[in-house]
């Protein structure tokens, strides 16, 4: 058998997609559902090994017997995950054997033009999640997503006509809301391997505050916490809120002051020597976060330990 070209391939169409992995013409030009089953098997023979999309991508396996590629990693998959992917994301192609049952829903970013949801799709952050951060859903919220997927299948197979549109994107908005509140129940069920990332992130950043990396590289910042964890910028800041609520950004500056306060309280040095320790490119930077947090200036701060 020829082996697939390891080549990367942009679909700035749905129809190219479709025609891709050998599917029939798409329903709507801007939104396709396509169920993979027994009746429907996955072909992946067609398909390149990484692709670039134009337009939304979620995956709902509802029965796995294979692997997902994304970038060079493989990722295996339990039944009743979902993985998000925003335009432009890369995105490794499927290997599942003709025993994987999945949902496919692809949306063009258009197809939102004139609705709420154009605005706010973006707002959810799980559309950057790391395919190993994907969402593994319980018996009952399985059945929920397949009641919406198949209810939007029917749609789209049965009636497109001028209130087609509005009625698929009320229930991609159900969805997506039932898919915030379904992490915010992982977030809290994984609380132990949650909580250990967050003490990874502590040691991270009283290791780099405490051996002048910041004197170097600057102040800490949350892609370097994020890559330091090895999980995405958007999972890291949404479990932090879950566990501390505050985002990755406020945590750091959490710290930051913390330092801040400490050097303030138990040393001579002056707010611009602090500021420079602490990855400060700027001093007035550095005393106007540190206002910002505690409602006083550096200078009165330090005020407060001064003998009377």
């Amino acid at each position: 058998m020829k082996k697939k070209e390891d080549k990367l391939k942009r679909f700035i169409s749905i129809s190219e997609s479709h025609e891709a992995f050998g599917l029939p013409k798409p329903q709507h030009p801007l939104i396709s559902l396509v169920h993979f089953n027994q009746d429907n098997p996955f072909n992946t023979a067609m398909a390149p090994i990484y692709d670039v999309l134009s337009f939304y991508k979620i995956t709902f396996i509802t029965k796995n017997s294979g692997k997902l590629k994304y970038g060079r990693g493989y990722y295996d998959f339990n039944e009743g995950s979902m993985l998000f992917f925003a335009p432009n994301q890369l995105v490794g192609s499927t290997e599942y054997n003709r025993d994987t049952y999945a949902y496919l829903l692809l949306i063009h970013p258009d197809f939102f033009l004139g609705s709420a949801l154009a605005h706010k799709i973006r707002k959810y952050g799980y559309f950057s999640y790391s395919v190993n951060e994907a969402l593994h859903l319980s018996d009952q919220e399985r059945e929920t997503m397949i009641a919406i997927l198949n209810f939007m299948k029917n749609e789209l197979d049965n009636r497109i006509d001028e209130f087609s549109q509005e009625v698929i994107i009320s229930q991609v908005e159900l969805m997506l809301s039932y898919v915030n509140r379904f992490y915010k129940r992982q977030f809290i069920t994984r609380r132990n391997i949650n909580n250990d990332i967050l003490m990874k992130a502590e040691a991270l950043l009283d290791d780099y505050l405490d051996h002048d990396h910041s004197v170097i590289q600057g102040v800490p910042t949350v892609h370097f916490l994020s890559e330091q964890l090895n999980v995405s910028a958007g999972y890291l800041s949404d479990m932090l809120r879950s566990l501390i609520g505050q985002s990755t950004q406020q945590y750091i500056h959490h710290k930051l002051i913390e330092r801040a306060k400490e050097k303030l309280s138990t040393t001579q040095l002056t707010v611009n020597e602090i500021a420079y320790e602490l990855g400060f490119e700027h001093a007035q930077s550095f005393s106007k976060l540190f206002k910002k947090k505690t409602a006083q200036t550096p200078l009165e701060f330090r005020g407060m330990f001064k003998s009377k």
